[in-house]
Formats: C-alpha cells, sequence, structure tokens
C-alpha cells in the first residue's frame, strides 16, 4: 500500500469514527485561540505604545511650561507676580517628573533629568515662599534661576527633537521594553537609548543647586542615616530575630525570604513562640543592612487591663532603651481592644526630634510589648548639630492667636513635606476647648504649621 492509500484509508477510518469532524472543530478552536491571543497581545502592544505616547508629549509640553517660567522668573519684580510664577513652575515641574517616571526607559540613563526637575520642583516651592512673605530674591537665587533657565533651553531643545523623530517611526516603545532582545540592542541602543543618552549629556555639568536652603541636595536624595552597620546574611537575620523574642521563647522560626521592594531591604521571618496557638506566628523583619529591627508584630488577645498608660509610656521607653533606642519620649497613642500603640520621638538637648519615630505596641494587661515599627528612626537618625534659636520663646508668643491658652512649650524639629527639616517653637494650647499645636520657626518666626489635637476615649491623635 502507498503512501496516499494508506492517508485515504486513514482517512476513512476517522470518519468511521466520527473522528474527522472532532478534529477538524480542534484545529478551529487552537486557530480561534491563536488568533484571539494575538489580537490581545496586539491590543496591549497599542494601548501600551498609547501609554508612553501620551506621557512622553505630555511630558514635552510640561517641560516647555518650565522653561517659560523659569525665563518669567528672571524678570518678576513684584513678590505678587513671582509668588504666581514661581508656584506655577513648581506644579508644572512635578507634571513633568510624574510623566517622566511613566516612560520605560531605565532609571539609570534619565537619573540625572528626574533629578533636574526635582530640583526645579522643590527650589520654586522654596522661592515662591520667599515671595509670599515678601522677602526679595537674593542675587544667589537668580543666578540659581537662570542657571536652571540654561539647563531647561536644552532639554527642552532635546526632548523637541526627540518628539520628531518619534513622529517619524524612528523610534518605537516596544522595542524599548524588550531590553534584552536582539532587536533592543541594534534598534534601541543606536537610535532610542542615543536620544535620552543625549538628555543626559546636557546635564553632564549638572550636579544640583549649592545653596545653603530648605532643598540642598543631601535633602533631594535622602539618606537612611539610622541604618548602620554592614550587610549581613539570612543566617545573622535569624539569629538577631531570636535574640529580640528571646531563644528562651521561640519554638520555631521559618524564614520568608529577603524582601527588596520595601524602603528597607530586610529579612523576613514567621516566629512560632512558646505556650502560644498554633495560629498565632509572630512577624519580624531584620534589615539586610546593619541587623536593625525594622518591624515586629504578635497579635494575641487581652482580656484584662492592669496598666494605665503612664505605666506603658515608662514599659515602652525602657523597652526602647534595651534595645539599643535611648532618649526617646512618648508622644501620641491609640488604645484598642486592651493593645496601646504609642508614637516615640528621640530627644536631643531637651528638643524633640519628631523625624526619629518608633511606634510601639503595648498590652494592658501583662505590659508585653507585642510590636514595633521603626521605619522613621532608621530613616532619619543621628545626632544633629542642633541650631541655636534666633527667635526666643517669647518672641514666638507674639505670634500666636491671643485666645491661645499655653498649656506646654519647648523647641521640637518637625519634618516637612517635601523631606527637610524646620527647628521650631512647639506650643501645645486650647482655644473654646479645642486643644491645638502650633509650630512657630525658630530661625524667622514664621507660622510653620498647626495641628488640631483630638483626646479621644481611645488616644490622642493629631489633625
Amino acid at each position: 500500500m502507498n503512501l496516499r492509500e494508506k492517508v485515504y484509508d486513514w482517512k476513512n477510518r476517522l470518519k468511521d469514527r466520527h473522528m474527522l469532524s472532532v478534529i477538524v472543530v480542534l484545529g478551529a478552536i487552537i486557530i480561534g485561540l491563536g488568533l484571539f491571543t494575538y489580537k490581545r497581545e496586539r491590543d496591549f502592544r497599542q494601548a501600551s505604545e498609547n501609554s508612553y505616547n501620551l506621557a512622553f508629549f505630555e511630558l514635552v509640553d510640561y517641560v516647555q511650561n518650565v522653561e517659560t517660567y523659569l525665563a518669567k522668573s528672571l524678570i518678576s519684580t513684584t513678590p505678587e507676580h513671582g509668588a504666581e510664577t514661581l508656584t506655577n513652575l513648581w506644579r508644572e515641574a512635578n507634571l513633568a517628573q510624574s510623566n517622566l517616571a511613566q516612560l520605560p526607559i531605565g532609571s539609570q540613563e534619565l537619573e540625572n533629568t528626574s533629578k533636574f526637575l526635582n530640583q526645579v520642583s522643590e527650589y520654586s516651592y522654596s522661592l515662591s515662599r520667599k515671595n509670599i512673605y515678601n522677602q526679595p530674591l537674593t542675587q544667589e537665587d537668580l543666578k540659581n534661576l537662570k542657571d536652571l533657565h540654561n539647563y531647561s533651553v536644552e532639554l527642552n531643545n532635546t526632548l523637541v527633537q526627540l518628539s520628531s523623530d518619534m513622529n517619524d517611526g524612528r523610534i518605537s516603545w516596544g522595542e524599548l521594553t524588550k531590553k534584552g532582545t536582539t532587536a533592543f540592542a541594534q534598534q534601541v541602543s543606536n537610535i532610542s537609548k542615543d536620544s535620552f543618552s543625549g538628555i543626559e549629556e546636557n546635564f553632564h555639568e549638572y550636579a544640583g543647586l549649592i545653596y545653603d536652603g530648605a532643598f540642598s541636595e543631601h535633602m533631594t536624595n535622602p539618606e537612611r542615616k539610622g541604618l548602620t552597620g554592614e550587610n549581613i546574611d539570612e543566617e545573622a537575620a535569624k539569629q538577631i530575630a531570636k535574640k529580640f523574642y528571646g531563644e528562651d521563647r521561640v519554638e520555631e522560626i521559618t524564614s520568608n525570604g529577603l524582601s527588596e521592594n520595601g524602603n528597607i531591604p530586610s529579612y523576613d521571618f514567621y516566629v512560632r513562640l512558646k505556650n502560644t496557638d498554633k495560629d498565632q506566628n509572630a512577624n519580624i523583619s531584620i534589615s539586610q543592612k546593619g541587623g536593625h529591627i525594622v518591624f515586629s508584630n504578635f497579635n494575641r488577645a487581652v482580656d484584662v487591663e492592669t496598666i494605665n498608660q503612664e505605666q506603658a509610656n515608662e514599659i515602652g521607653k525602657k523597652f526602647l532603651s534595651e534595645k539599643g533606642f535611648p532618649n526617646m519620649k512618648e508622644t501620641y497613642f491609640l488604645k484598642q481592644e486592651g493593645i496601646v500603640t504609642i508614637n516615640y520621638a528621640y530627644e536631643q538637648n531637651n528638643v524633640t526630634i519628631y523625624p526619629d519615630l518608633i511606634k510601639l505596641k503595648i498590652a494592658l494587661d501583662n505590659g508585653e510589648v507585642l510590636g514595633m515599627e521603626t521605619t522613621g528612626y532608621l530613616n532619619s537618625h543621628e545626632q544633629r548639630n542642633l541650631p541655636s534659636p534666633k527667635i526666643t520663646k517669647e518672641e514666638a508668643k507674639k505670634t500666636l492667636n491671643k485666645e491661645l491658652e499655653i498649656l506646654s512649650e519647648g523647641l521640637a524639629i518637625i519634618p516637612t513635606e517635601y523631606k527637610t527639616e524646620i527647628l521650631c517653637w512647639e506650643f501645645k494650647g486650647k482655644v473654646d476647648g479645642t486643644e491645638f499645636l502650633v509650630y512657630i520657626n525658630a530661625e524667622n518666626g514664621r507660622e510653620e504649621d498647626i495641628l488640631v489635637i483630638q483626646n479621644t476615649p481611645n488616644g490622642t491623635l493629631t489633625m
């Protein structure tokens, strides 16, 4: 039997068993699924392309606006108009940076560009506050603005040229997302990456503004100042976790691996404590750098409260001191279901350092510390060179509302929304039954912030 006869024979057998129709249907299904998958992938790629195009062309528009407002800021003569111009500049630089972050370009390739836009945003915000308080811009301020304008012109010119390349189809966002492929090596490295690297070349001399102000370089790239020591391995982290809980209390400890996505890379563990229910595991995170406790938590029921708030405060301070965190002062607290969470701030020379914050969970039945979170402290803590106040406490009081009944007063370092720190006089007071915290800048007497204190049956909160 030749090949053709064998094929006909196989076909006839399939017909007899109704299999040919089954195979045809299966083949049609497979082809249909293939077409459906291809269409979905094509639609997804198109949606990604559209998203990247929108972000890029908006970036171009915002950078053009940044250049325009920088130019206006150089010739503005009145504080009112200057404040408006600088506020607009701050907004446009923020929006430009947001769109830049959406592009599928490696952060290293655009690091200086992002840094530049961040510096423009923060510096313009700083100067706008000067204008708001009728303080004239100095010659150094104007020089900095001129330098920023020069860089913005170069950035704008490069982006306009890059925009033209994209409109002509010379650059594909799809290829930019395939950095490991031959296509990326050939096309992107030669066209796209070179084009974006051209942006960076405009900033080869740009190293940030050098001025002794609120947004100097070391503040725009904050170091984790409290994260001291060398890197440790997982086994060393496990031993630190055991020591934290007490080796005699630990029945079993299980590693959950190294977490690198958070603010502080850390080794995570589940800890089974002796004489506890099987489903009551404690969690603990140990920093890879230095082996610091970043987070710990153990949940259990508290039926009877035998410890008051003042006792819990003292238990927490003693615990922190024993764990290597001395000079901590309780600030605010929240009580729920027999457990109190207390915020402790570092205290240096009788100045409360609010950025150096640690939170503790304390059980009110026996004073056991059930949880700790140290992220604020590890990010910010250092021995600060505290300046002497230029504004006396009595002078600061003169700026307060006359109706404020002062309950307590002292010096404090407070963080700002733009990652800076300010030395202030802190006044706790009351008006018509409502308590406030008022912060007066100890250098210039400016009112920096006002918080409303909410005293509830479960704790003290601020808004």
